[in-house]
């Protein structure tokens, strides 16, 4: 269902429009369109997925919002590879991928429910290492030096804008830090619809790292924890569709988690591998896992065909075969190896 009261194509160019006067003064035409066009580019695409989504059921101020962080970023991470001297054919993908670590992340956070003032530093915590880590693969692939590596991971517009604030007026460097979030994009304020922080999905007070965490009641949060370390070393996609099973203040925890930095080294580690051991007990196993993939194989081949079509192919098979294959129609995996079940649910599919 597309969102009401959400008009993509035009909320890009308003975006587009307003950079267009901010775009530094030195940059040259190409520089300047590149600034331009990468932050039109990515806001409508943006915009046209939030809008064409059929299941994570924004709303309008949802939207802007997080068509607005993307256009922002684009912008100020633009600047950066420009002033960074590396070279343009490498631009384009490493926008891409922090649009993408953008959106992503925006759109796990924001159905979470987390609130604002903690959705808009865990997006920036990622945009700087995706940022970091497109930089440091052109060198590990030999396609820049040590001196451009290192002077392009150095460069941070927001970081200079909010450093000449700070100097521009007698403010401390926190005040600063807030009043660049607020105006270092190249878009004006959202709509006065946007929504405020919003409450919930995540516990008000963390876990005090300066004390061990097995002394930390009730035990699932330390399950959760221990979750959030995993999911640190899963990619962005998936660790959507891994909290897609939680409950929405589990998941919310755990996101709160995964960007906690050097959690790992908060953590004592026999206490993880003891509560990971306690949620692996619960898991089912691989075979019981793969059982459940053939009955529903079998049965989805078997919704295909004519029953009696179906009956006349195993009839002459052996009793066995007749009995996985009817046991699978009423949901059950009649026991045998795995193994021989997957050929016989492979046999029936290709025989459709």
């Amino acid at each position: 269902m597309a969102i009401k009261g959400f008009d993509f194509e035009e909320f890009a160019k308003n975006l587009t429009a307003q950079a267009q006067e901010l775009v530094p003064q030195d940059f040259d035409q190409n520089q300047k369109q590149y600034v331009v066009n990468t932050l039109y580019n990515f806001s409508r695409l943006a915009g046209e997925a939030l809008y064409n989504d059929k299941e994570s059921n924004f709303n309008a101020d949802q939207a802007i919002l997080i068509t607005q962080i993307i256009a922002e970023w684009s912008y100020h991470k633009s600047v950066d590879l420009i002033k960074s001297g590396i070279p343009q054919q490498f631009w384009d993908p490493i926008m891409q991928k922090i649009a993408f670590t953008i959106f992503e992340i925006a759109k796990q956070t924001f159905k979470q429910n987390l609130p604002q003032d903690q959705i808009l530093p865990l997006i920036e915590h990622h945009v700087k290492k995706t940022y970091e880590e497109a930089i440091k693969e052109l060198k590990t692939k030999n396609l820049i030096n040590d001196a451009l590596m290192d002077k392009a991971i150095k460069q941070s517009n927001i970081d200079a804008m909010m450093q000449q604030m700070q100097e521009n007026q007698d403010v401390t460097p926190q005040e600063a830090a807030v009043a660049a979030q607020k105006q270092s994009a190249p878009v004006k304020p959202a709509p006065a619809n946007t929504p405020a922080p919003v409450s919930g999905g995540v516990p008000d007070a963390p876990i005090d790292m300066s004390k061990p965490i097995e002394k930390y009641k009730p035990p699932k949060l330390l399950k959760l924890v221990a979750v959030a370390l995993l999911l640190k070393r899963v990619t962005d996609d998936r660790v959507q569709a891994i909290l897609n099973n939680f409950e929405q203040d589990d998941a919310g925890t755990v996101l709160r988690y995964m960007y906690v930095d050097n959690l790992e080294e908060k953590v004592d580690p026999s206490v993880t591998m003891r509560v990971l051991q306690d949620i692996g007990k619960n898991l089912p196993s691989a075979t019981e896992v793969n059982t459940k993939l053939l009955v529903d194989k079998v049965k989805a081949t078997a919704s295909m065909m004519d029953r009696q079509k179906l009956e006349s192919m195993v009839q002459l098979e052996r009793p066995n075969v007749r009995r996985f294959v009817f046991n699978a129609l009423e949901g059950e995996f009649y026991k045998m190896p795995p193994r021989v079940a997957a050929v016989i649910a492979s046999h029936l599919e290709h025989s459709v």
